[in-house]
């Protein structure tokens, strides 16, 4: 895909496409001739190849010649082509648009440096030509050899004149062969003609002109050489022929199970579920990706047809099949209508007012935009919270993101290497791998796909993809997904039945189904769309298959193998390896980074994770779907009639007469309301997740990956994964068992210990406790719902019952270590972000309270830290402290969890503060007017005793604040002059105030913090101050932010957020390099701190999981950090006021860009400009144990507001409200002034922070690190 662009020039790059693929050419001409002359009056300085590269030229070209072959294919025959008037105009402009490409104006970019190479056109590429060469030969012999004509003034040349063209531009002929456009046959590809149709052409076109000898000697070798390929294909398809072919079509009838060959296959093996034995887990897969829709829309017919054949039992069909009635009749209204608007043009069009959208809304048939509204919207629905309305801004950019996808898709499919690289991917797996010289070898898939033949598929790959996809900006995907939702709220209606509260009738009407409104959210006026209750009460009720798209199911075949960095997990559908935030400059980063080949062991990584195969667990599933289908609410199931329960709120008894208690009695009415739509929401989400377990039952499959902005594994399937609720973790089983042994039992007692609670105790307790209660054990395994439900009690029960199964077959079997057990054991690690903190400044007392020392019983930091915390409280008592005496011997460990935990994760002071006060009302014991003041005392205790614990810990913490917080207020040398420069330039400023003020610098402030993992993963914080852009849309105005828009960073933002991002990145590192060491031997998953093999593996994986953590830490990871910041920012100043004494100053004139080496600077020098920085920031802004020194005491009766943690936290870290102002804790204000000085960046970096005396040897003797 095509990126980096202006967003202006980007927006029309993507009006240009979808106007060249609806077929308006004429407005693609406008389109690129505005482009052109924009860039001509800006007086830009590069190359306009970078706005308008060769995929548009070969777009376009292709685009002539489509239009001349339609008189002559009319008409059945090539010949007089020359002579049609139409094919006439349009072979001139083939030659008069090529020779347009030739000026200087197109001079090649270096896509690395941005720097133009001068002599190099960049406009044209081996694409071009290759259009070019197939376009003059699907024309006729009168077209490509016109040496017969005899009308000079048409602009016709012989074919062979590109020949010393395609020489001069540094292109041999056969490169131009090799050229995908060859292999995809369709009418929008000029049709099918061969690579050796050409050779003819070239060599009946030349054959006696001057000079053609040493032409003909070279297409005689590429001759050859196409030979060679045309004989490999055809030993391939002879190879495959075993292979079933699907049939093309066959009528949807005698179906046993739709919804769940929806799943698996195309629309022409729907109705025989037979086939999907005879096919590769492959061809499915693909089959699979490509046919999302196309089989939606199928299964919406058979559940018609179905509902049509009850006949005179209707009315009990629509009672299961409701809402997939409802669904079809608004598709049938909806593509009617999109269908007669497509039809109208200009004015009449509903479209006209949108010129530059209109042609976005062509590029699909009306009947799959209107599925795909359908199905998004009614996604979006069942995702929670549709009963109190959806953010309409939400809605509208995905309906608008899912038409831009599925165009995209279909663009894919036309294509010719996505087929061939699932083919390729085919065959390894079944015939074996590649050697050492290219030699075929029967061998495993994993070895077969190693890092040569990786990089072989992703050469291929690279080559063989011609599409051109130029992405949508948000402006277009607003407008195109506002425009049909508000074509579909125009024709959803549904019939809505209730009983008169009066006369006790029934009283029917016809309802929207979807209405807009606004709503006030945090003082915020933003757009709803509400769903009709009657809807919402079927959401959690009718199956609902239909709306599941394959691009958010697990695979049927292991994920494509990561060759670059968008380009792996699904076969068909383009996905990136991260999840970047719509951050451009991470994506650039990453990109580098994959085209050095430094992202091997991260792709490494993804494979083996998404390599580990999985299968539903039968029985958890029954006893799943048992309770759903009661309605009963159990473990995390909500009741069946949650949206409509009555609303239970407990009324105070003066109610009548007094306002406070009708104030109280309203927030219990919310309270309530809010868990009901909660609980309906829930039900809705559940929904989804069983509909994709009942489709994958007896079904091996796999979970594809890619990683969050820090790094972090993800399954990108979001609902049914093993990163999920604990339910979707209860229905999940490794795909293959394997036997227990006498290690394997033991560790299968220790798991169930642990689901219940019971993981306080050392090992051999946990077995004990196991063995205690086989009864309960036995009775949860044969009993589940009628039993004693002992499960039900576990801290997580649906795991539990998982594993009381297990171990009962286990027992019961007659060589309980020969049992075959596929159920994935944990091993979890304590606190995990403390455990790198401790790593990291060699903490001895820490070490030991997150269990990397050794120690006989698992040591519990949060069990530390509340006994820390009661000392000083019993201490405190005594002095007479008032919050002391209230809190004297009501600290436990559960009051203190969630901050100790949190505490890594970017919680700010605020934050930690609310933790502790929602615990201490959950109590019950603490006065509710001393909640405030009792939560601000203990929340600086707590602080206080992990800051002690974890001296390393403090001290790094402080250290990547600053650090980030100087990267982020740096300039680099060239920005410095050019703003000095244009504002020189600017009349309006006088020139003695130039050294002075420099007013341009703080808009010049653009640096983020960027570091390399120790597996070599660029980390780009995407943290600035994003300006909001006004989009007016057929439903409403809605406020985008455009990532291509340069943005000043968020200093802040960025200081705040490192210290946590950094460990997370190290974190991921650690889980990365133990999938890497565990693939090949064992089954390794993983959930962000909690690893996961058979229970067989426990022990080999404990091994590799200390091993690794060991090699990961006795790197100097801090040392190597501020050595690469300093080559990264090497030469950048940082903006003060003030320069301390000793400290180097930085001329603003045209030597800023040469930095000298760093000097011996003395760190309380440093410190005071540090210091300044982080005053102008506000203390709010540092780091976490800072901010709890800082913190003053405030009067009990200070206002609250409405507030917000710091919105960089871990996003599996419940959120926190705020209820104080940030500016009754900070003394004296930010302040907002230009810094008129400049100091070296290198001078003032910290150095380090010195570490401890701890060990890390003995992480390999700890028992208890991971448990």
């Amino acid at each position: 895909m095509l990126s980096h662009q202006l967003p202006a020039a980007q927006e029309q790059l993507a009006v240009l496409s979808a106007c060249l693929a609806s077929g308006d050419i004429s407005r693609a001409e406008d389109v690129a001739k505005r482009i052109r002359n924009n860039w001509t009056k800006s007086g830009s300085i590069g190359s306009l190849s970078t706005l308008l590269p060769p995929p548009v030229h070969a777009d376009f070209l292709k685009s002539f010649f489509v239009r001349a072959l339609q008189p002559y294919k009319r008409a059945g025959a090539v010949a007089g082509a020359a002579n049609n008037a139409q094919t006439s105009r349009y072979i001139s402009k083939v030659w008069l648009y090529f020779d347009s490409l030739s000026g200087p104006e197109w001079v090649a970019v270096d896509p690395a440096t941005r720097q133009v190479r001068p002599g190099v056109n960049g406009a044209i590429d081996a694409t071009v030509f290759a259009t070019m060469l197939k376009g003059l030969v699907s024309l006729g012999s009168d077209i490509y050899n016109p040496s017969s004509l005899t009308d000079p003034d048409r602009l016709y040349r012989p074919i062979t004149y590109l020949l010393p063209l395609l020489r001069n531009a540094g292109f041999e002929l056969q490169d131009v062969l090799r050229d995908s456009t060859f292999d995809v046959d369709l009418p929008s590809y000029m049709g099918k003609i061969t690579r050796e149709e050409v050779l003819q052409a070239l060599q009946e076109t030349g054959q006696g002109r001057e000079g053609w000898d040493e032409w003909a000697r070279q297409l005689d070798d590429v001759r050859v050489e196409i030979e060679r390929i045309r004989e490999g294909r055809e030993k391939e398809a002879k190879e495959r022929a075993n292979l079933a072919e699907l049939d093309p079509v066959v009528a949807a009838k005698d179906q046993v199970n739709v919804s769940l060959e929806t799943l698996r296959t195309n629309l022409s093996t729907l109705s025989m579920p037979s086939l999907s034995t005879n096919m590769s887990a492959t061809t499915r897969q693909r089959l699979l990706e490509e046919s999302s829709y196309d089989a939606a829309r199928q299964m919406y017919m058979h559940e018609m047809e179905e509902l049509a054949r009850v006949g005179k039992d209707k009315e009990r069909g629509l009672q299961s099949n409701w809402l997939q009635s409802l669904m079809f009749d608004w598709l049938r209204q909806l593509e009617r209508n999109l269908y007669e608007a497509s039809t109208e043009t200009g004015k009449q069009s509903p479209w006209g007012r949108e010129q530059d959208i209109e042609p976005f809304m062509r590029l699909l048939s009306p009947d799959k935009m209107a599925l795909i509204t359908i199905v998004e919207l009614l996604r979006l629905c069942g995702g929670g919270g549709s009963s109190d309305g959806m953010k309409a801004a939400r809605a509208i950019l995905h309906i608008g993101k899912a038409i831009e996808n599925e165009y995209h898709a279909e663009v894919v499919k036309q294509g010719f290497s996505n087929k061939e690289f699932a083919r390729e991917i085919e065959r390894i797996t079944e015939q074996g791998g590649v050697g050492p010289d290219g030699e075929l070898q029967t061998r495993s898939p994993e070895e077969a796909l190693g890092v040569l033949w990786r990089r072989e598929l992703a050469k291929r790959e690279k080559e063989g993809d011609n599409t051109w996809r130029p992405e949508w900006t948000q402006t277009i995907r607003a407008k195109v997904g506002s425009m049909l939702i508000t074509a579909l709220m125009d024709i959803a209606k549904v019939e809505r039945t209730i009983r008169h509260p009066e006369t006790g009738e029934l009283v029917s009407e016809i309802q929207p189904a979807f209405s807009h409104a606004y709503q006030y959210i945090r003082g915020n006026k933003l757009g709803v769309i509400k769903i009709n209750p009657v809807v919402a009460e079927r959401m959690d009720q009718d199956p609902l298959n239909i709306t599941l798209h394959p691009r958010f199911l697990p695979m049927v075949v292991k994920p494509k193998p990561w060759l670059s960095w968008d380009s792996g997990a699904y076969l068909v559908h383009s996905t990136q390896m991260m999840r970047t935030k719509d951050s451009e400059e991470q994506l650039r980063y990453l990109q580098q980074a994959s085209d050095n080949d430094t992202l091997e062991d991260i792709f490494n990584g993804l494979d083996a994770l998404g390599s580990v195969s999985w299968k539903i667990n039968n029985k958890v599933f029954d006893v799943v779907s048992n309770v759903w289908n009661s309605g009963e609410a159990l473990a995390d199931i909500p009741a069946k009639d949650s949206l409509t329960a009555a609303v239970k709120a407990e009324k105070p008894e003066n109610l009548a007469t007094d306002p406070r208690a009708r104030d109280t009695y309203r927030h219990r009415v919310k309270q309530a309301l809010q868990a009901r739509r909660a609980a309906h929401s829930n039900r809705c989400d559940l929904n989804y997740k069983l509909e994709i377990a009942r489709a994958f039952i007896d079904e091996k499959f796999y979970f594809p990956h890619n990683l969050d902005f820090r790094g972090r594994a993800y399954p990108i399937p979001p609902n049914l994964s093993h990163i999920g609720d604990d339910m979707c973790r209860g229905l999940l089983l490794f795909g293959e068992a394997k036997p227990l042994g006498e290690r394997g039992l033991r560790w299968l007692k220790i798991h169930l210990s642990n689901l219940t609670g019971f993981d306080k105790a050392s090992f051999d307790e946990r077995e004990a406790f196991a063995m205690e209660h086989l009864d309960d054990i036995f009775d949860s395994a044969d009993q589940p719902l009628d039993g004693k439900r002992w499960w039900l009690k576990a801290d997580d029960p649906w795991q539990c019952l998982a594993t009381c199964i297990e171990l009962a077959a286990a027992l019961r079997s007659p060589i309980p270590t020969e049992y075959a057990c596929a159920l994935p054991i944990h091993q979890d690690g304590t606190c995990n972000g403390l455990q790198h903190y401790a790593a990291l400044g060699g903490d001895l007392r820490g070490a030991h309270q997150v269990n990397l020392d050794v120690g006989d019983r698992p040591a519990d930091v949060y069990s530390g830290v509340a006994s820390m915390v009661n000392e000083i409280i019993d201490k405190d008592s005594e002095k007479g402290v008032a919050e002391a005496v209230l809190l004297k011997g009501k600290v436990n460990r559960k009051v203190v969890k969630q901050t100790v935990m949190t505490t890594v994760y970017g919680v700010t002071f605020i934050g930690a503060k609310n933790q502790i006060q929602r615990q201490l009302k959950d109590r019950g014991d603490i006065p509710p007017e001393h909640l405030y003041t009792c939560s601000l005392y203990l929340g600086r205790l707590v602080l206080d005793s992990i800051g002690d614990l974890f001296k390393g810990a403090t001290g790094i913490q402080t250290w990547l604040n600053r650090c980030a917080r100087l990267i982020s207020k740096s300039i680099p040398p060239a920005r410095i002059e050019a703003a000095l420069t244009a504002q020189a330039a600017d009349p309006r400023k006088k020139k003695q105030q130039l050294p002075a003020k420099l007013s341009r610098i703080p808009k010049e402030q653009m640096t983020s913090v960027i570091w390399t993992t120790p597996l070599g993963l660029p980390v780009v914080q995407p943290y600035r101050k994003p300006k909001k852009r006004q989009v007016m849309t057929a439903l409403q105005t809605v406020y985008i932010i455009d990532p291509s828009v340069p943005a000043e960073v968020d200093p802040r933002a960025q200081a705040t957020a490192f210290p946590p991002n950094f460990i997370h990145s190290l974190d991921a590192t650690h889980m990365m390099m133990t999938a890497l060491a565990c693939k090949d031997k064992i089954a390794f998953a993983s959930v962000h701190d909690s690893y996961w093999t058979h229970a067989c593996d426990v022990d080999e994986m404990s091994v590799i999981l200390r091993e690794s953590f060991i090699e990961l830490h006795s790197q100097d990871i801090l040392g190597k950090l501020r050595q690469e910041f300093l080559g990264r920012y090497a030469g950048h100043v940082v903006p003060v006021s003030k320069i301390p004494p000793g400290l180097r100053t930085v001329s603003t004139g045209a030597q800023a860009a040469a930095a000298p080496p760093p000097a011996a600077i003395e760190p309380s020098v440093a410190s005071e400009v540090i210091s300044e920085l982080e005053s102008e920031d506000g203390e709010d802004s540092l780091s976490l144990f800072a901010q709890s020194k800082k913190v003053k005491r405030v009067p009990a009766k200070a206002k609250p507001v409405e507030g917000e943690e710091s919105q960089w936290e871990d996003p599996n870290v419940e959120d926190e409200t705020g209820e104080l102002d940030m500016s009754q804790f900070w003394k004296g204000e930010t302040a907002n002034k230009t810094n008129s000085k400049l100091v070296y960046l290198a001078d003032v970096l910290p150095p380090a922070p010195p570490k401890g005396d701890f060990n890390l040897n003995n992480v390999r003797d700890s028992q208890y690190f991971f448990n």
